[in-house]
């Protein structure tokens, strides 16, 4: 599988925040991985996979975050250590979505998407700037594409039409 394309969505004012960008990526111009994102670590940005928040039910039933400390149901308060933990020891609290299956794979996506990140920041720096399209995901106007394929996906009648 080739990287088909990256789109990078800058945070507006990073300033103090560990998170600097959003990043949607296509495979093979067939598949699409949404809100991966760009997240300023300690040696310098990485690519954090799309994720959720784990949650368990309480003995009522109701779902509730593992962060949570009171049942959002009934009220009753929730083991404080009922999330399993990560090889460091800590609460793990979220499971990616998407995520490559080996270091090589993972390497060679967050290369890529770096290097799409750095060239979307230095894109910024000009007058006249417009950022990225990321879709109708991210409360912009879809592109031709997504709209395309959102009116029933006849894009080889609109290639003969045309």
């Amino acid at each position: 599988m080739q990287i088909t394309e990256v789109r990078v969505k800058l945070v507006e004012d990073p300033g103090e925040k560990k998170l600097l960008a959003f990043c949607t990526i296509t495979f093979d111009n067939e598949y699409v991985v949404r809100d991966l994102k760009i997240i300023n670590g300690p040696k310098g940005p990485f690519v954090a996979m799309p994720s959720r928040k784990l949650a368990d039910r309480c003995s009522c039933g109701a779902k509730n975050h593992l962060r949570s400390r009171y049942c959002n149901e009934c009220g009753r308060q929730l083991n404080p250590n009922r999330a399993g933990r990560d090889e460091r020891g800590r609460a793990k609290l979220h499971t990616d979505i998407a995520h490559p299956i080996n270091a090589r794979s993972r390497q060679a996506i967050e290369a890529k998407i770096l290097d799409s990140y750095h060239r979307e920041v230095e894109r910024s720096k000009h007058p006249g700037y417009r950022p990225t399209m990321l879709g109708a995901d991210y409360d912009e106007e879809p592109t031709p594409r997504t709209r395309s394929r959102s009116t029933g996906g006849h894009e080889r009648e609109r290639e003969q039409e045309a």
